[in-house]
């Protein structure tokens, strides 16, 4: 079986949401951040980004949130929803690139789970560079066409511009590197699967599944989901591929499996 050669967890820091948002709770209704110390459960939203590196080139899953957050989100209302208040100035991702020595140019793929500004916000990041961005062919043809500057979590301004490539189906990139369509949350959600040498399989499964109980089972749907019918499946289709490989699940919010990984650039996976 093919295999990566290293893997490294890019730490961005963390949102602040209702856990409503991400957990859905009957009864609980979604507040903003200015309604925080009332009783509801505001909790971290951490983000983070996925270097793969192979015999064949390096691949960055996502991108993590823009610096310029508040201002870039502003025409959708979310920052006062979704504040990305927890992150000091070394914990961008290019800032954090730079601590881990790598390049922009080094970068050879740019893989988007999907196209929400939490998972987009630093696309145009890449725009001058040499690396293939991607993303799944629906989330491309939606992402682009709907009307107007905003559509929920999609922000035209973080990802519109860029020469976008697309996969369909779940597709082997590089070795040891498998993208996963799990649509339900946005319409071309994709998860990554990645075999290593050393710590096996890894599965990210980016907002496919936010956190350990979205997970399950049983299985509990965030607020933000596209299709729900679809997001059923798709978490029943990581777990049948997760008990095929014995992979380790790394969810894409999880506050507290956040603390547990080896996270760069002082740790990593082989």
């Amino acid at each position: 079986m093919a295999t990566a050669n290293k893997l490294s967890v890019i730490p961005c820091g963390a949102m602040h949401a209702d856990l409503t948002f991400l957990l859905l709770k009957p009864g609980v209704s979604i507040r903003a951040r200015s309604e925080k110390d009332s009783q509801i459960t505001w909790t971290e939203v951490p983000t983070h980004c996925v270097l793969v590196e192979t015999d064949e080139g390096k691949l960055l899953w996502d991108t993590s949130c823009p610096s310029d957050w508040e201002t870039r989100w502003k025409p959708t209302g979310l920052q006062e929803f979704f504040p990305y208040d927890q992150v000091e100035d070394d914990e961008y991702l290019d800032a954090q690139l730079n601590k881990m020595g790598v390049g922009l140019d080094e970068i050879d793929y740019v893989v988007l789970s999907h196209l929400h500004f939490d998972h987009a916000g630093n696309a145009q990041m890449f725009k001058n560079t040499n690396a293939k961005l991607l993303c799944s062919d629906r989330e491309k043809e939606f992402a682009l066409n709907f009307e107007g500057d905003f559509n929920g979590a999609h922000l035209k301004a973080d990802y519109e511009g860029l020469n976008w490539e697309t996969v369909s189906g779940d597709v082997d990139l590089l070795p040891g590197v498998k993208l996963i369509q799990t649509p339900g949350h946005t319409v071309g959600c994709m998860s990554m699967q990645v075999d290593l040498p050393d710590s096996g399989t890894m599965i990210f499964t980016s907002d496919a599944v936010y956190r350990g109980e979205s997970y399950g089972p049983p299985a509990a749907p965030a607020a933000i989901v596209n299709n729900l019918e679809q997001w059923f499946q798709s978490v029943e289709k990581l777990r049948g591929i997760q008990e095929e490989t014995n992979a380790q699940m790394i969810f894409g919010h999880d506050p507290n499996q956040i603390k547990e990984l080896r996270k760069a650039p002082e740790g990593s996976y082989t």
